[in-house]
């Protein structure tokens, strides 16, 4: 902490003081410091004197704990960063930053009813979509559309003839064979990044790196999905649609 003219600077806090400002109570405060969640006061005489970095340390905890994380995955989190907050909460977005970049959308269920012509069936094919994954249902009765672009190929697939029963087929097969590619990917960064980390006892100077690594992981895993799709896509449709062509040449 920093004096100045032989009295305490006007940032340093007691812990009453420390609970006022960031509404906790003095037993959580303490409870925290037994855990290693927050680094001891400065103590002088026989009063321990706090100051920003506790009063940034809480916010940070607060703001983990309402992202759905433990105490003792917080404690782990700080422990890895070397008891950073900046990068423990720079690593913690990271991880739990969704991969896609795309807005939902608010829909009613008519609206979709009448996108799918499901007419009668609409109630059960919304049960399946969110089953899926793909729609949200809100507390008003209305949904979210998680993905306004697998919506417009449903629409779009419904202007083709296609019913939406079949199309939400095929979304159910597109889900399951995401989930293998996606814990294929997962699997190689735990291996070849996390796994080193955690046998070097999660340096915190490698903190940084890894985060680098799990933001990076997730244009490279779609642009790689992508590409191969489009490469097998090429030569399936060749393939199935050139031998349909060939058929039909030979009737002629």
């Amino acid at each position: 902490m920093v004096i100045q003219g032989g009295q305490a600077a006007s940032d340093e806090l007691t812990i009453d003081e420390l609970a006022r400002r960031s509404g906790m109570t003095v037993r959580n405060i303490r409870a925290h410091q037994s855990r290693g969640l927050l680094p001891p006061p400065q103590v002088r005489g026989r009063t321990g004197f706090y100051g920003p970095d506790h009063e940034s340390r809480i916010g940070l905890i607060r703001e983990l704990q309402a992202d759905g994380y433990k105490l003792e995955a917080i404690g782990r989190l700080l422990e890895s960063a070397g008891g950073s907050s900046e990068e423990v909460l720079r690593f913690t977005r990271a991880v739990k930053a969704p991969f896609e970049n795309e807005t939902p959308q608010i829909v009613t269920g008519e609206e979709l009813a009448e996108r799918w012509g499901a007419g009668d069936a609409a109630p059960q094919l919304l049960r399946k979509a969110e089953k899926l994954g793909i729609l949200r249902q809100l507390p008003d009765g209305k949904f979210e559309e998680l993905s306004p672009r697998l919506g417009q190929a449903s629409a779009e697939l419904a202007a083709l003839g296609i019913p939406a029963e079949a199309a939400l087929e095929v979304a159910a097969d597109l889900r399951k064979h995401s989930d293998a590619v996606a814990q294929t990917f997962l699997s190689l960064f735990m291996r070849q990044v996390w796994k080193p980390f955690e046998d070097q006892g999660r340096p915190d100077r490698d903190l940084p790196a890894v985060r680098q690594a799990v933001e990076r992981l997730r244009p490279l895993a779609s642009d790689a999905l992508l590409a191969m799709f489009q490469l097998v896509m090429t030569d399936v449709v060749e393939d199935r649609l050139g031998r349909e062509v060939e058929r039909m040449q030979m009737r002629r």
